[in-house]
């Protein structure tokens, strides 16, 4: 069976983000030995652990979109929406770990940092939205 464009791309990126999850857990290893107080600085855990999470999200999201009724234009575009906050996000846990510039990046918190939020919550939910409903749709015209 031949899988659908956008879950080809879906399984791709799920795979670059578990390599990029695993890196980060040799960064975190590091920071640990090295640290006095057997500790990664906390940004490198949560980049860690976020990018573990996102790479079985968006497993799943591959799953979804692959018996969607969407065209492959929608499905790309919104599995690209989600897949663009999944990875700023770990990049910025990423930066904020390794240059150590804060342990809280909503606070002091700036309109910039509440707008990047906003965009973050309607784009991974409405993009995840948009792709479970297709499916959904899709699902549907089987039942019964």
């Amino acid at each position: 069976m031949t899988l659908q464009l956008a879950t080809q791309v879906a399984l791709i990126s799920a795979g670059v983000i578990f390599l990029w999850a695993l890196l980060l857990g040799v960064g975190k290893f590091v920071q640990i030995a090295q640290s006095p107080d057997g500790h990664a600085h906390i940004y490198v855990d949560i980049a860690h652990r976020a990018a573990l999470m996102y790479s079985f999200a968006t497993v799943l999201l591959a799953a979804l979109v692959q018996f969607s009724a969407w065209s492959t234009a929608v499905n790309i575009v919104a599995l690209g929406v989600v897949l663009f906050f999944f990875v700023t996000a770990i990049g910025a846990y990423c930066m904020h770990g390794f240059t150590r510039d804060t342990t809280n990046q909503m606070h002091p918190s700036t309109p910039s940092m509440t707008a990047s939020m906003v965009a973050l919550i309607f784009g991974e939910v409405g993009g995840s939205v948009v792709i479970l409903v297709g499916f959904i749709v899709e699902q549907a015209g089987t039942w019964g």
